[in-house]
C-alpha cells in the first residue's frame, strides 16, 4: 500500500510540475484518452514494480516481506479488486467528471487507481486459474504475464494508438 502511495504522488507530482505533464497535455488533449494514458503508465509499472518486489520477498532479499493477516497471507491481488472497486464505483458515480482542480485530480487519481488495481489483479492471474500460490513462478505462471500483456495492450492501444498516430503523421508532414 506504501507503494501505491509513493507511486502515485509521484506521478502526479511529475505530471504537474514538469514539462511532460504539459507535453502529455499538448499530444493527448482529450480527457478521456489521458485517463487512458494514466492508467496504462500505472498499469506497466506496477506490474513491473510487483514482479520485483515479488522476487526480492521470493530470493530474501531486502527487508520486504508478505502480507499477513491472522496467520494468513493476503495476495496483491486482493488489494488490486480493492481499487478495482472503488475506482470503478467511483467512475459510475461521476465522480472526477467536473473542470474543477479538485475534481481533475480525482480523475487523475482513480485513473491510476484504476491501473494499478488492474495490475495487481492480472498480475496473479495464474492464481484465479490454478488456486496454487506455487503457480506464481512456475509454468502455469506464464498465463499472468499473457493476461497482462493482453490487457495492457488494450490500454495502450486506447490511450497511444490514435494520437501517437496523429503526432508521427504531423511531424513526417513537417520534416
Amino acid at each position: 500500500l506504501i507503494f501505491i502511495g509513493v507511486l502515485t504522488a509521484v506521478v502526479l507530482l511529475v505530471l504537474h510540475l514538469t514539462r511532460i505533464g504539459l507535453i502529455i497535455n499538448q499530444q493527448i488533449p482529450d480527457r478521456p484518452h489521458r485517463r487512458l494514458f494514466l492508467a496504462s503508465v500505472s498499469f506497466f509499472v506496477t506490474f513491473l514494480a510487483v514482479r520485483l518486489l515479488v522476487a526480492s520477498i521470493t530470493h530474501h532479499i531486502g527487508p520486504f516481506g508478505y502480507v499477513e493477516m491472522g496467520g494468513r497471507h493476503i495476495h496483491h491481488l486482493v488489494w488490486g479488486i480493492l481499487l478495482l472497486l472503488v475506482s470503478g464505483y467511483a467512475t459510475l458515480a461521476e465522480v472526477g467528471t467536473g473542470s474543477t482542480p479538485q475534481s481533475i485530480l480525482m480523475s487523475r487519481l482513480l485513473s491510476m487507481g484504476y491501473g494499478i488495481g488492474a495490475a495487481l489483479t492480472l498480475d496473479e492471474f495464474a492464481l484465479w486459474l490454478n488456486l496454487d500460490p506455487a503457480a506464481y513462478w512456475s509454468h502455469e505462471g506464464r498465463e499472468s504475464i499473457d493476461a497482462v500483456v493482453l490487457f495492457g495492450a488494450l490500454l495502450a492501444m486506447g490511450t497511444w494508438g490514435a494520437p501517437l498516430l496523429r503526432w508521427m503523421v504531423r511531424r513526417k508532414a513537417s520534416a
